[in-house]
């Protein structure tokens, strides 16, 4: 029952579906005695004793009548493992646009470009007067946008392959090793 149950998690929300402000702390792996819970129809709350976590709100079904609290945390907990693992998968994955398709879109509200995509083919131009611009799609960036554009994924890395101007929508075969004297 408790594995079935685990596959069938609909929804949880923290708080009010609004972003997590700065001071409030993450939902954490628990105990019995770390939380409350209470039942409300077929969901279940767990309110985390410790201040400034937000409740969560799990949905099992007609199930929750026959189960004990520490089953129920025993699902949350196991859904918060679900969680973690789908996030760092999802890390993982640098997913592009098809070739066609606009990698980057204007955002009005705060003056800059934004990727749509975790990939960017782009070309590195120098215009007159030597200064540079970064071309992605048909769009010629100067640095300080192209610079805006990178912040949306301020705290992120980056990983940057140079390859001819013909070849960049594709990835170039990977060699990891010092370089020659003439490269």
């Amino acid at each position: 029952m408790l594995i079935s149950g685990l596959r069938r998690l609909i929804w949880w929300f923290q708080g009010s579906l609004a972003t997590r402000s700065m001071n409030q702390k993450v939902r954490y792996i628990a105990c019995l005695d770390e939380v409350t819970i209470t039942r409300d129809g077929d969901f279940a709350r767990i309110a985390y004793r410790e201040r400034d976590i937000a409740e969560t709100l799990l949905h099992i079904g007609p199930a929750i009548s026959e189960m004990r609290d520490r089953e129920i945390v025993e699902w949350h907990n196991e859904c918060l493992r679900n969680e973690a693992k789908q996030i760092d998968e999802e890390r993982r994955v640098a997913f592009e646009v098809p070739l066609g398709s606009a990698q980057i879109e204007y955002f009005a509200r705060s003056d800059q470009w934004v990727p749509r995509s975790r990939v960017l083919r782009c070309l590195i131009q120098d215009v007159e007067d030597g200064r540079l611009v970064i071309k992605i799609d048909e769009q010629e960036l100067r640095l300080k946008q192209f610079g805006k554009l990178l912040s949306a994924y301020e705290g992120w890395g980056m990983r940057i392959e140079f390859v001819p101007e013909d070849e960049v929508h594709r990835r170039p075969r990977l060699e990891v090793r010092e370089p020659k004297a003439h490269e």
